[in-house]
């Protein structure tokens, strides 16, 4: 299932998210740029090893921060800032310009640390905005349990759309990543998805969202 588009407008204008859409586009096409060994070298630096973080007890901090910015693809950028397109206008709207982007780079860096705990001897770099676009979504989940996500749905040869509750596509989507690090555990060798760095990041963006809820219900606002 991929999300087209949600049924609730922004009141602000969503201009973090739409820098965080081209900065992730940006950086991706100076990969593109990059000849083979380039290219290597720059993931194996700003991409987190999980490995390498434990050696170095929590001394290398700056992957954590740069490797959401990085993609391995077409299809894993555009994946991602598909998710973000249409999810993180309203999460900003509701936490504000600057509060958004604070809870996006601790959604990476929640993503990033539950995948180094679940593969702390894994020497692969880990990229991609996967664990902070799931924050998005895990925000959204909270903040926005009455949206309809007009979704494209394929089924088998054909393709169809379908305008879903938000908590359903969500928690789907949510189910879905359990199912796939599940199955990633059966086989940690052949693991090419960083299946528990979107379930750290979904949890951490639900836990900070519901704050959020609190601290507008004790403010009294509406």
């Amino acid at each position: 299932m991929l999300p087209l588009k949600d049924s609730v407008r922004p009141r602000k204008y969503p201009y973090v998210n739409l820098v965080l859409l081209f900065t992730n586009i940006a950086i991706f096409i100076f990969q593109l740029s990059l000849d083979e060994a380039g290219l290597t070298e720059f993931i194996y630096r700003y991409g987190v090893i999980p490995h390498e973080f434990i050696l170095s007890q929590g001394q290398v901090w700056l992957p954590l921060f740069t490797s959401p910015f990085l993609h391995g693809g077409w299809f894993h950028l555009l994946g991602n800032m598909l998710y973000l397109w249409v999810f993180g206008d309203n999460v900003e709207d509701r936490l504000g310009h600057f509060g958004f982007f604070l809870f996006y780079l601790a959604a990476g860096l929640a993503g990033n640390f539950s995948h180094i705990i679940a593969n702390p001897s894994s020497l692969i770099p880990t990229i991609g905005a996967s664990g902070a676009v799931a924050g998005v979504l895990g925000a959204y989940f909270v903040l926005f349990p009455r949206a309809r996500v007009l979704t494209l749905i394929p089924i088998g040869f054909f393709i169809t759309t379908a305008r879903l509750p938000a908590m359903i596509f969500l928690f789907l989507w949510f189910l879905l990543q359990f199912f796939n690090a599940f199955l990633a555990g059966l086989n940690p060798g052949a693991q090419t998805v960083a299946w528990w760095a979107h379930i750290g990041g979904f949890l951490l963006g639900c836990i900070i969202a519901i704050a959020a809820l609190i601290k507008k219900k004790l403010a009294g606002v509406p």
